[in-house]
C-alpha cells in the first residue's frame, strides 16, 4: 500500500483525484464506454460515476456522445488531452519506480521478476 501510494504522488496532474485518474485509467485500458458501465468497472455508484464524468468533461479529458444504439444513453472516451497526460504520467512513474529498483540487489530484482505474474493477476481479479 505505502508504494502505491508513493507512485500516486508521481502524476502529473495533481489537480485530479485518485477516482478521476482511475477512470481515466479505465477508459484507456478498456476504451468508450457508458457511465453506467465505467461505475460497475470502477465499483462505484452511477449518480457518483455522473458526477465524475461531468468533472471529467468540464476538464476536457472526455467527451460524451450519444450511444450509437440507445439515444437514452451517451458514450465516455478519453480525449487527447487525457490520452497525453496519462502516458507523461506513467512516464514519470515508470522513471521514479526505475530509479528504486535500481538501489535494490540483483537478488531483489529476481524476486520481483518471480512475483510479477502473481501482482499482476492480483490486480486484476
Amino acid at each position: 500500500m505505502r508504494l502505491g501510494r508513493r507512485l500516486k504522488h508521481q502524476r502529473v496532474d495533481e489537480s485530479l483525484s485518485p477516482t478521476e485518474m482511475s477512470v481515466l485509467g479505465t477508459l484507456a485500458r478498456c476504451g468508450s464506454a457508458t457511465p453506467g458501465e465505467l461505475a460497475r468497472k470502477e465499483h462505484v455508484q452511477p449518480p457518483s460515476m455522473t458526477r465524475i464524468v461531468a468533472l471529467l468533461e468540464a476538464k476536457e479529458l472526455v467527451r460524451l456522445e450519444p450511444h450509437p444504439q440507445d439515444r437514452r444513453q451517451k458514450v465516455v472516451s478519453q480525449t487527447e488531452r487525457a490520452e497525453a497526460m496519462l502516458e507523461e504520467s506513467r512516464r514519470k512513474r515508470n522513471a521514479w519506480l526505475a530509479e528504486q529498483a535500481a538501489k535494490l540487489t540483483d537478488d531483489e530484482r529476481a524476486v520481483l521478476r518471480a512475483a510479477a505474474p502473481v501482482l499482476e493477476k492480483l490486480a486484476h481479479l
